[in-house]
């Protein structure tokens, strides 16, 4: 019986394939499950409808994704910390400093996107992630000054 992948199945085939399986495996297993939907049906049309609709979403997804972006993208804050002598923070800017900082100057952005390189621990200037949908980034330049 041919079937196509509804899902990544390991040993048997990748999402989308068409594969030949026993009639048992497939009835018994791979379709009261919803791994996969027998070929030369309605359910096949269906599937390749379904992933059509997909790829629609995903491309409006990520036309959504760089439009935020390019809000983000180059734009400066600053984050005043309490420092001691040699510009060493008492603590260090993490990415929900950030995300604060974002939110102040009118970008929301969840704290979770945010990466930080590295600890900051100084006074100084330094670029800072900002990652979206579908491998969107945008780099903000966080200016880490006394309080």
């Amino acid at each position: 019986m041919e079937v196509i992948h509804l899902d990544d199945l390991e040993g048997v085939g990748q999402k989308g394939s068409t594969v030949n399986v026993k009639p048992g495996y497939a009835r018994n297993y791979l379709l009261p499950r919803r791994l996969a939907i027998p070929t030369g049906s309605k359910a096949a049309n269906l599937y390749q409808e379904l992933t059509r609709q997909q790829e629609v979403q995903a491309d409006k997804l990520v036309a959504a994704a760089r439009a935020e972006a390019a809000k983000v993208h180059g734009l400066q804050v600053n984050i005043a910390a309490q420092a001691n002598e040699e510009d060493t923070l008492f603590g260090s800017i993490t990415n929900a400093d950030v995300a604060d900082a974002l939110k102040a100057a009118g970008h929301e952005v969840e704290r979770r996107r945010i990466e930080v390189p590295e600890h900051i621990k100084q006074l100084g200037n330094y670029d800072v992630t900002v990652r979206y949908f579908g491998g969107v980034t945008a780099t903000v330049k966080v200016w880490v000054v006394r309080a």
